[in-house]
């Protein structure tokens, strides 16, 4: 474990911006986005069927750079939480999260003990330099923690996941929201609009930040005016936009 660079930026309040990669499992990625003034790298466990030996190879190449490495895994299970943290991730973020409950479990199994449960393991020498107490204390200090709502019971719930210590930053899940409030892709809809409103009052409430996906520069500078701080772009969709832009230069 290492110290994190985008957990310190978001708690000085400033803006992080990445990577989501849905895509490109290609172990050179972090370096691509490192080399492109990336903060942050998010690999996404949810949609992709990647397992946790690709994740041990995309995580073990992004190490050696200077970005920071965050999974989305399918759930706030043990199974998923943990061993990206062993693997090297240096945060999770957990989808559909509808409880107090649901984001307690993701705490308990992403922290070392007195904060949680997650077991203890240790495969290389240099991951304690000063110690195994300190290697511990580290981790549970720098990992983040956040919490994916995206559906309209998490909304309902937006205060009390807030609450809970231990998460860093909420993230809006645009399209499962506006699906789950009965309108696919409408985001100007009132009852989209009025939830992301009821996000944020509960992310403010707590001191804690807003994140979500971007489809577009012009999205990510309006989402960004909007006052949210963790924006990323989607690799596929940054990649055909770029390869459009320079087919149609070329034509």
């Amino acid at each position: 474990m290492r110290a994190n660079p985008v957990k310190a930026k978001l708690a000085a309040g400033q803006t992080i911006l990445g990577l989501m990669c849905f895509e490109f499992s290609t172990s050179g990625v972090a370096r691509l986005a490192e080399a492109a003034g990336a903060d942050f790298v998010m690999f996404d466990m949810e949609h992709t069927g990647w397992g946790m030996d690709t994740m041990r190879q995309l995580l073990a190449a992004a190490r050696g750079t200077s970005v920071t490495s965050l999974v989305r895994v399918p759930g706030a299970q043990r199974q998923f939480v943990s061993p990206v943290l062993d693997l090297g991730a240096l945060g999770v973020m957990v989808p559909q999260m509808e409880s107090a409950d649901d984001a307690r479990r993701l705490v308990e199994f992403a922290r070392f003990h007195p904060g949680g449960t997650r077991g203890v393991g240790v495969y290389y020498p240099d991951a304690m330099p000063d110690g195994l107490a300190a290697a511990l204390e580290l981790a549970n200090r720098e990992q983040l923690l956040i919490a994916q709502i995206e559906t309209a019971a998490g909304v309902e719930a937006a205060h009390e996941i807030a609450a809970v210590d231990g998460i860093d930053l909420l993230w809006i899940g645009h399209f499962d929201l506006t699906t789950s409030l009965g309108a696919p892709g409408e985001f100007g809809n009132p009852r989209h609009t009025a939830a992301v409103d009821q996000v944020f009052a509960a992310a403010a409430a707590a001191g804690k930040p807003v994140g979500a996906l971007a489809t577009s520069v012009a999205d990510a500078r309006a989402l960004r005016s909007q006052g949210y701080r963790a924006l990323v772009y989607g690799d596929s969709m940054l990649f055909t936009g770029a390869l459009r832009e320079a087919l149609d230069a070329l034509r």
